[in-house]
């Protein structure tokens, strides 16, 4: 093959994946929990992909972000989804993921103070049947308040 092929395929790899990274990333994420959920999961992904790539450190980091955002927003807004069904439905809410070996389990917790919108749960995450996170968390349901005008 012509090398000048080459570098112009593997160009388009990379600004392919950039494409799909930036919409990913800024397409699918719901709350800033989310963002940063991509964010952390991105930085580590470059990190590991450079780290990996040793032909080419800037294509694995690329890759490396672009894998990772995805997985780490994922992750969070499976997360999060999981913690306001548990809350909305006072009931245990399991989600797996047999592809990345991902359990995602949030339990609603007894709440002390029923006047308060806010429930407790518990969320616990398992990463190959190892508990990588166990944590509580506040959910609280928001009253929405819209002020209007009038027209004189």
């Amino acid at each position: 093959m012509v090398k000048g092929r080459d570098s112009l395929k593997g160009k388009g790899i990379v600004a392919f994946t950039l494409v799909a990274f930036f919409a990913l990333t800024f397409g699918c994420a719901t709350t800033e929990r989310t963002y940063q959920g991509t964010a952390v999961g991105g930085a580590s992904g470059a990190s590991i992909g450079a780290l990996i790539d040793r032909h080419n450190r800037w294509r694995g980091a690329v890759l490396g972000a672009a894998i990772g955002s995805v997985v780490g927003g994922t992750l969070t807004e499976i997360s999060s989804r999981a913690s306001r069904e548990a809350a909305a439905e006072n009931r245990t809410v399991v989600y797996r993921n047999p592809a990345q070996g991902t359990v995602v389990e949030t339990s609603p917790l007894p709440q002390n103070n029923a006047s308060t919108h806010c429930h407790k749960v518990r969320r616990r995450i398992w990463k190959n049947g190892a508990l990588i996170k166990d944590t509580v968390e506040e959910v609280c349901e928001s009253d929405k308040t819209v002020g209007s005008y009038e027209s004189y």
